[in-house]
């Protein structure tokens, strides 16, 4: 879920809560928490001419539709990868790395394999395939289907 957090005029969004929480800053995870925020009308419509590609107001008529037209807004922002420090610090020995491990042997890995390595769910796995594998951190996943199975691969040429 994506939270977000209001400085003065400026919104960042997150994935995950920040460690603190400094004074003035307000943590925003729906559109109630705008509407029923301290914010005055001259507040929320500041925080909309700051957003990128917002046509400006001079003044917003209604908090409902303040709350309604920023929590859209919200909804566009891209997550500060920056805010999220802690996601971009590798895992030792994740399940994740294990996988990636079994696809770079030169046989492979099915998805029974993958299940018995990490005890996963069959969606579980080949959601990694698609989702954190090839989206996310960008690798070549090639499948095949053999004997055994369909069998997938992180090509060596891939892998560095």
């Amino acid at each position: 879920m994506t939270l977000y957090i209001i400085r003065g005029d400026s919104v960042t969004a997150h994935t995950s809560p920040p460690a603190t929480i400094s004074e003035g800053e307000l943590v925003v995870r729906s559109f109630e928490d705008i509407e029923t925020s301290r914010l005055s009308k001259a507040q929320l419509t500041a925080i909309w001419n700051a957003l990128p590609g917002a046509p400006k107001l001079t003044m917003f008529k209604d908090r409902k539709i303040a709350a309604q037209r920023l929590w859209a807004a919200f909804g566009e922002l891209p997550v500060d990868p920056a805010a999220n420090i802690e996601e971009a610090i590798p895992r030792v020995n994740s399940k994740r790395d294990q996988v990636i491990e079994l696809f770079r042997r030169a046989e492979g890995a099915t998805v029974t394999e993958v299940i018995a390595a990490t005890g996963w769910q069959p969606h579980t796995v080949r959601g990694l395939v698609s989702g954190t594998l090839k989206k996310k951190l960008g690798l070549t996943v090639v499948s095949a289907k053999e004997e055994r199975g369909r069998v997938y691969r992180i090509p060596a040429e891939a892998a560095e």
